[in-house]
């Protein structure tokens, strides 16, 4: 086995989660999903495709009328994207460990905002590339990015900057004047920037095109770019694997080698549903929206009226993360309200060491009142002193 695999460090939001598993009196927050199920639409129109006998390969890119699909998706939020520069992948996952994969050598510099998803730090290490970190800095409990640090930290040496925004787990988001600065100094240094940008239709301010700020706004189509999407959070996909990216058109045949040698392509199946779920966006995105705003809008005050909670609300993304003053030790404290509240969260530093002391909880909850719920049950349990 290679080192490099070997020093992976496991999940610790497994870790939190299996001590929960089996266990029905634990109110499950701690992973990244939505507990509403897929809508029926989308579903139908696997169903269909599989008594069709759709069961077979399909192009490694994905099947055209799907990249067409998500081409008009993409230029209906940003400037004209063309179906050549798309790659269906199986999964947001995949899609970013495609972009690794094609973009980043052994012993190459990565450098990466954190906190953040532990699957964009282990992909370069996996790759054996040399990560480096810039933290966000918590200013009471928002996140905020030291703009001038990581223009510091991205030099002509540096082959890949990994941005995760609107970000899990802080709700941290780029603004569109820190957008254009980045990609003006990666221009320069000739660093590729690989955006993780799935929760940018999670986001709760008022904008024209009803999304976050992204990267493909400000940049050219040949800018080295690449942006990975999927269709698990504003679809209510999770479980499908189903995703894809956005790069220059030079990059794409290339992309699609690496598919081939990875999964060869997603299952028609789930690429069936993708088109249905794109054509009927309306149906379901804003609707999803709403309703995480709900949810937001719900915890977030009963947890700032806890006395050991810091905490501000997220501009993007299905997550509230806080601070619980006086519980230093993240892993211990989420493994203690399995056991002794019965509140699954995940523990602040799976996402960076300087999370550490903080805890997200995932607020994409159907029903609303399992979040006050939850609120109660954290409220005993540092009422008791544990």
């Amino acid at each position: 086995m290679r080192q490099a695999i070997q020093n992976l460090e496991e999940s610790r939001i497994r870790e939190v989660a299996n001590a929960g598993m089996g266990r029905s009196d634990v109110l499950a927050f701690w992973f990244g999903e939505s507990d509403e199920v897929t809508p029926q639409f989308i579903r139908d129109a696997a169903i269909e495709s599989l008594q069709k006998g759709e069961t077979f390969y399909s192009h490694n890119l994905g099947l055209p009328e799907l990249r067409e699909a998500v081409a008009g998706y993409t230029s209906a939020l940003h400037p004209r994207v063309t179906a050549d520069r798309i790659a269906i992948t199986s999964g947001g996952v995949n899609a970013l460990m495609l972009a690794v994969q094609a973009l980043v050598d052994a012993g190459d510099d990565v450098v990466c905002v954190t906190p953040v998803w532990p699957n964009l730090t282990a992909q370069p290490l996996i790759m054996g590339a040399k990560l480096r970190c810039v933290p966000l800095r918590p200013e009471g409990g928002r996140w905020t990015l030291d703009v001038q640090e990581l223009l510091d930290a991205v030099t002509p040496g540096t082959r890949l900057l990994i941005v995760n925004a609107p970000n899990n787990p802080t709700g941290w988001t780029l603004t569109r004047a820190e957008q254009e600065a980045i990609l003006a100094h990666c221009r320069k240094t000739g660093t590729w920037i690989l955006a993780d940008e799935v929760y940018e239709r999670l986001y709760f301010e008022d904008t024209p095109n009803r999304c976050a700020p992204s990267f493909l706004d400000v940049a050219s189509p040949d800018d080295r770019l690449v942006v990975a999407h999927s269709f698990s959070k504003s679809f209510l996909m999770t479980g499908w694997r189903l995703g894809w990216l956005v790069m220059p058109a030079t990059l794409t045949p290339h992309m699609g080698k690496l598919v081939e040698f990875n999964t060869s392509c997603a299952s028609v199946f789930t690429q069936r549903a993708g088109i249905v779920a794109l054509q009927r966006t309306e149906e379901v995105t804003p609707r999803v929206v709403a309703h995480l705003k709900a949810c937001r809008d719900t915890l977030v005050p009963l947890l700032q009226a806890l006395p050991q909670v810091e905490l501000e609300p997220a501009k993007g993304g299905m997550y509230a993360f806080f601070k619980l003053n006086g519980y230093k030790d993240s892993l211990e404290t989420a493994k203690r309200l399995v056991v002794e509240a019965g509140l699954g969260l995940a523990p602040g530093n799976a996402f960076a060491p300087e999370a550490q002391g903080w805890l997200r909880w995932c607020f994409a909850s159907k029903d609303v009142a399992r979040l006050g719920q939850g609120v109660e049950r954290l409220g005993r349990w540092l009422a008791a002193g544990k």
